[in-house]
């Protein structure tokens, strides 16, 4: 069935995402009245909505079914992919795992898997709680307020991911700027300029601006460890090899642009989103401190709420029917893992900020083959932080209004002012 246009629209507008309760109320009338329907919005090919969780996981389980890199990876409009067609000669502005398939991305996949798995975990573990330990002083010395987003949140998991990639701290600024212009160019507060863009030409000059300019310092430090490798990833895509050969320039930096900015963007995302529950829920802070086996639990339902990622495409490679409704053969497919992480039929309370979910099954971090490869990372990176901050917190509120990124792919708080009280 066709969606209706007005929900068609508010699906692929940035604004309905920078509104939590608009974007929800959006989800649900969909989820419980066209579980699998057909968007037309304007200045988009048509795609398909797959709103259930059910649904979404039996496109993710089936890669070879649905595949990740035959359209655009991402929603965008006719007139970007025109764009990107021209300067690129496909439909993704990226070749990175998320757009690879079958053989290609398993081979890209594994050369890095170890690298995030508990053995590699456990060796980073002393630097992570170094990062750690610097973050929470910082909140600490601000006093008894801060904008928790932009202050801490935006640059813990940054300065993370900068220490395995082996990224010097003078490029802090580039990596920063990258993730803002992929994931919040379309809005001037969360983009890298400041800017509302006229047009769509001068967004994507912008975001070209910051890819060459991050590509150029990933190209030299490729260089740099191939000449004197050294105990961190970029030492590993500069020397690592699938099937005898090294890694494509082009593959290569995909590698670095997926690490740089969904590997901080979206723990900070879900760290603030955990932050807006206790000041939301009083209690959930003398709980968390009273019994910290907790955090976890905590962190796991921080990131089902926010769910960072909102989607993902997908298109099937032959006809197949999801919920009895035919779909055809290279159509364009929404997988939506907000929507789904609200689904009635999985989740009771959905709504409910809950950290005694057992178990809290939810995809915000993928499943599949897809499945976030920093997804270990991300929770390590999270129960270490508020292991860190909770005992010194005696309370916490909201001293303003959050504010979301009007973005429709990857998005969460950017802006989340609070007033603390330490002991």
């Amino acid at each position: 069935m066709d969606m209706p246009k007005h929900l068609a629209e508010a699906l692929v507008d940035g604004q309905t995402y920078a509104d939590f309760e608009k974007l929800h109320a959006v989800f649900t009338e969909l989820r419980t009245t066209a579980p699998v329907a057909l968007a037309k919005p304007d200045g988009i090919e048509p795609f398909w909505f797959i709103s259930k969780f059910d649904d979404l996981q039996f496109v993710e389980k089936d890669n070879s079914l649905f595949h990740a890199g035959d359209k655009s990876t991402v929603m965008i409009t006719e007139e970007e992919l025109k764009i990107v067609m021209e300067e690129t000669g496909g439909p993704n502005r990226f070749i990175s795992l998320v757009q690879m398939d079958g053989e290609k991305h398993a081979a890209y996949r594994e050369l890095t898997q170890s690298w995030f798995g508990p053995r590699s975990l456990r060796e980073l573990e002393p630097r992570i709680r170094e990062r750690t330990k610097d973050a929470v002083s910082s909140m600490l010395a601000k006093g008894n307020a801060c904008d928790f987003a932009a202050d801490i949140a935006l640059y813990y998991p940054l300065r993370v991911i900068m220490d395995i990639l082996g990224v010097e701290n003078e490029a802090e600024d580039m990596m920063l700027r990258l993730t803002q212009e992929v994931f919040g160019a379309t809005d001037p507060e969360a983009n890298a300029t400041g800017r509302e863009y006229t047009s769509i030409e001068e967004r994507m000059a912008a975001m070209n601006s910051v890819i060459m300019e991050s590509m150029a310092y990933f190209t030299a430090l490729t260089e740099s460890r191939r000449k004197e490798p050294k105990n961190d990833l970029a030492s590993v895509f500069a020397n690592g090899k699938i099937n005898g050969e090294p890694l494509g320039d082009i593959e290569t930096y995909g590698y670095y642009a997926i690490t740089a900015t969904a590997g901080h963007d979206t723990t900070s995302n879900s760290t603030t989103a955990g932050m807006w529950a206790l000041c939301q829920n009083p209690y959930l802070l003398a709980q968390l401190k009273e019994d910290p086996s907790l955090i976890p639990a905590f962190v796991e339902e921080s990131i089902r709420w926010e769910s960072p990622v909102k989607h993902f495409m997908r298109t099937p490679v032959r006809d197949v029917q999801i919920r009895g409704v035919d779909i055809k053969a290279n159509d364009w497919m929404m997988i939506n893992f907000a929507c789904a992480s609200r689904d009635e039929e999985i989740y009771e309370n959905p709504f409910e900020f809950d950290i005694h979910r057992k178990p809290n099954r939810h995809m915000a971090l993928g499943y599949g083959a897809h499945v976030c490869l920093g997804q270990h990372l991300a929770r390590m990176e999270m129960r270490m932080f508020w292991e860190k901050l909770l005992p010194h917190l005696t309370h916490v509120e909201m001293a303003g209004p959050i504010k979301r990124v009007a973005a429709n792919f990857v998005s969460g708080p950017h802006s989340l002012p609070i007033n603390f009280k330490t002991q």
